[in-house]
């Protein structure tokens, strides 16, 4: 069985989600926060709250950094070390144009002269233990080659691999031969990440790639929140078992939002994130009501019709 990663979406994968998600499913994953930033010349007070709230506990958690240069991630990695962090995953991966145009996230494997100094920056922090999160490049699959060489130096815990540049958001063509290439020239554990959306991609990749150390998905378990748990179970459930657990998901983030939250307008704008991607599972009709609804009453409504599909 590969090692499960769930990469963080941002306004999705907060602590509640986090906590409630394997509450109801469990497992042996590997969960990660949203990417933590710098701003002002320190870290972001609300991605410090996240990273250190008490729903964390009992679930395997990696804060998540992204940075333009070097001096923002010194910020982050002192940050993160007096918060009593002892693991980072260093984000290269990020393909949002707010963030790519910064030279942020992907936009990151372009900047050949301060990856050069990414060994030196690292060693400053011994206390920490580092992971990296990447795509193949900003617009050309190659731009990976840029990183690799500094990567093959460092003892990383894993390189986890999206197949795509940042141009293409998360559509387009995988690149499976440049996957194979970093597979093979990686002195570092990799996992696959990428269009893992049912049991049977899971077992597809498993099969394809028996070098990787584990894979990782974001959308795939957003949109079908038993995914990994249906793969370390090793069969596909049924839609009532799905449907089931989904609800039951749904009711304890709903009510933790209800109880810590001032207001419906509040509650229903943090809770309608939890049905995004979930079109295919819970039915269009359900999911375009969900979405429409205005108020906490017609909001049940919508919910209640899931059941009803």
């Amino acid at each position: 069985m590969k090692r499960l990663h769930i990469a963080p979406v941002q306004g999705h994968t907060d602590a509640a989600w986090r906590h409630f998600h394997h509450e109801v499913y469990g497992g042996e994953l590997r969960y990660f926060t949203p990417f933590m930033r710098a701003e002002h010349g320190e870290m972001r007070k609300q991605d410090l709250r996240d990273y250190t709230s008490e729903l964390n506990t009992g679930i395997i958690l990696e804060p998540q950094v992204i940075f333009r240069d070097m001096e923002e991630l010194n910020v982050l990695l002192a940050g993160l070390r007096d918060a009593g962090a002892k693991e980072v995953n260093l984000n290269m991966g990020c393909p949002f144009p707010l963030q790519t145009g910064k030279g942020r996230g992907a936009g990151f494997l372009r900047n050949e002269k301060e990856i050069s100094l990414l060994e030196e920056t690292l060693a400053k922090y011994p206390e920490l233990s580092y992971s990296v999160k990447m795509r193949l490049g900003f617009e050309n699959p190659e731009e990976w080659r840029n990183v690799m060489p500094v990567l093959n130096r460092l003892e990383l815990r894993h390189v986890d691999v999206h197949p795509r540049v940042a141009k293409q958001q998360y559509g387009g063509e995988l690149h499976h031969d440049m996957f194979e290439a970093i597979l093979c020239e990686s002195k570092n554990p990799v996992i696959y990440n990428g269009e893992l959306r049912t049991p049977a991609d899971l077992k597809e990749i498993e099969n394809r790639y028996p070098g990787i150390a584990g894979m990782m998905t974001a959308r795939g378990v957003l949109g079908r929140p038993s995914l990994l748990a249906e793969y370390e179970s090793g069969r596909e459930w049924s839609s009532e078992e799905r449907l089931d657990k989904m609800l039951q998901f749904h009711r304890l983030l709903l009510d933790h939002y209800t109880s810590t939250l001032c207001g419906d307008s509040q509650v229903i704008s943090k809770i309608k994130p939890f049905w995004e991607y979930a079109e295919e599972e819970i039915g269009r009709k359900a999911w375009k009501a969900i979405k429409k609804a205005g108020n906490i009453a017609k909001y049940h409504s919508a919910v209640a019709m899931i059941l009803n599909r």
